[in-house]
Protein backbone atom coordinates (compact mmCIF):
# COMPACT_ATOMS: atom_id res chain seq x y z
CA UNK A 1 0.00 0.00 0.00
CA UNK A 2 1.38 3.40 -1.00
CA UNK A 3 1.64 5.86 1.86
CA UNK A 4 0.74 9.50 1.43
CA UNK A 5 3.65 11.99 1.56
CA UNK A 6 1.95 13.97 4.31
CA UNK A 7 1.60 10.77 6.32
CA UNK A 8 5.32 10.10 5.98
CA UNK A 9 6.25 13.67 6.92
CA UNK A 10 4.03 13.62 9.98
CA UNK A 11 5.26 10.22 11.11
CA UNK A 12 8.84 11.55 11.06
CA UNK A 13 7.70 14.23 13.49
CA UNK A 14 6.55 11.57 15.92
CA UNK A 15 2.79 11.67 15.48
CA UNK A 16 1.08 10.13 18.45
CA UNK A 17 -2.62 9.40 18.66
CA UNK A 18 -4.33 8.88 21.99
CA UNK A 19 -7.79 7.54 22.74
CA UNK A 20 -8.84 8.62 26.20
CA UNK A 21 -11.70 7.05 28.12
CA UNK A 22 -13.06 8.10 31.48
CA UNK A 23 -14.76 6.12 34.20
CA UNK A 24 -15.34 9.22 36.33
CA UNK A 25 -17.85 11.42 34.50
CA UNK A 26 -17.63 14.09 37.21
CA UNK A 27 -14.26 15.29 35.84
CA UNK A 28 -14.11 18.70 34.19
CA UNK A 29 -13.27 17.35 30.75
CA UNK A 30 -12.86 20.80 29.24
CA UNK A 31 -10.15 21.71 31.75
CA UNK A 32 -8.55 18.26 31.48
CA UNK A 33 -8.40 18.55 27.68
CA UNK A 34 -6.88 22.02 27.96
CA UNK A 35 -4.22 20.76 30.40
CA UNK A 36 -3.34 17.76 28.21
CA UNK A 37 -3.01 19.91 25.08
CA UNK A 38 -0.93 22.49 26.94
CA UNK A 39 1.40 19.78 28.24
CA UNK A 40 1.83 18.28 24.78
CA UNK A 41 2.96 21.65 23.43
CA UNK A 42 5.08 22.68 26.40
CA UNK A 43 8.60 21.42 25.77
CA UNK A 44 9.13 21.19 22.04
CA UNK A 45 7.93 22.54 18.73
CA UNK A 46 4.59 20.86 18.31
CA UNK A 47 0.99 20.97 17.31
CA UNK A 48 -1.69 19.09 19.18
CA UNK A 49 -5.43 18.86 18.84
CA UNK A 50 -8.39 17.00 20.26
CA UNK A 51 -11.13 15.80 17.96
CA UNK A 52 -14.09 13.49 17.96
CA UNK A 53 -13.65 9.84 17.01
CA UNK A 54 -13.51 9.26 13.27
CA UNK A 55 -12.30 12.74 12.32
CA UNK A 56 -8.64 11.80 11.72
CA UNK A 57 -7.32 11.34 8.21
CA UNK A 58 -3.92 12.47 6.88
CA UNK A 59 -5.55 14.26 3.96
CA UNK A 60 -7.81 16.30 6.22
CA UNK A 61 -5.69 17.32 9.20
CA UNK A 62 -7.35 20.42 10.61
CA UNK A 63 -9.13 21.22 7.33
CA UNK A 64 -12.42 23.05 6.96
CA UNK A 65 -14.12 19.67 6.42
CA UNK A 66 -13.29 18.50 9.94
CA UNK A 67 -13.02 21.83 11.80
CA UNK A 68 -16.38 21.27 13.50
CA UNK A 69 -15.08 17.94 14.86
CA UNK A 70 -11.99 19.48 16.45
CA UNK A 71 -12.78 20.68 19.96
CA UNK A 72 -9.34 21.77 21.11
CA UNK A 73 -5.90 22.65 19.83
CA UNK A 74 -2.54 23.99 20.93
CA UNK A 75 0.58 25.14 19.16
CA UNK A 76 4.01 25.74 20.66
CA UNK A 77 4.18 29.08 22.41
CA UNK A 78 0.42 29.56 22.63
CA UNK A 79 -2.26 28.73 25.14
CA UNK A 80 -4.43 25.69 24.50
CA UNK A 81 -7.92 26.48 23.23
CA UNK A 82 -10.87 24.21 24.00
CA UNK A 83 -14.48 24.58 22.91
CA UNK A 84 -17.41 22.35 23.88
CA UNK A 85 -20.34 24.32 22.47
CA UNK A 86 -21.53 22.56 19.29
CA UNK A 87 -22.92 25.78 17.81
CA UNK A 88 -19.51 27.43 18.28
CA UNK A 89 -17.76 24.40 16.76
CA UNK A 90 -19.90 24.79 13.63
CA UNK A 91 -19.35 28.54 13.43
CA UNK A 92 -17.19 30.60 11.10
CA UNK A 93 -15.00 31.94 13.94
CA UNK A 94 -14.06 28.40 15.01
CA UNK A 95 -13.38 27.37 11.41
CA UNK A 96 -10.99 30.33 11.09
CA UNK A 97 -9.24 29.43 14.36
CA UNK A 98 -8.75 25.86 13.16
CA UNK A 99 -7.38 27.25 9.87
CA UNK A 100 -4.79 29.15 11.94
CA UNK A 101 -3.89 25.91 13.72
CA UNK A 102 -3.62 24.18 10.33
CA UNK A 103 -1.26 26.95 9.13
CA UNK A 104 0.90 26.45 12.24
CA UNK A 105 1.00 22.71 11.56
CA UNK A 106 2.00 23.43 7.95
CA UNK A 107 4.80 25.71 9.14
CA UNK A 108 6.01 23.00 11.52
CA UNK A 109 6.05 20.45 8.70
CA UNK A 110 7.83 22.90 6.40
CA UNK A 111 10.48 23.71 9.01
CA UNK A 112 11.08 20.01 9.55
CA UNK A 113 11.61 19.47 5.82
CA UNK A 114 14.10 22.35 5.71
CA UNK A 115 16.01 20.93 8.68
CA UNK A 116 16.16 17.51 7.03
CA UNK A 117 17.52 19.03 3.81
CA UNK A 118 20.12 20.96 5.79
CA UNK A 119 21.25 17.84 7.64
CA UNK A 120 21.59 15.95 4.37
CA UNK A 121 23.75 18.73 2.88
CA UNK A 122 26.12 18.89 5.86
Amino acid sequence: MKRHRREQAIERLGLVSYDIGFDDVSLDLREYTRAVLQRLCADTRSAAWAAFEGSFHYDELLTDQVAHQVYGYCMTGAEAVVEWDTAALRGEEWRLRIAEARAALGALLSATKQEERHQLSV
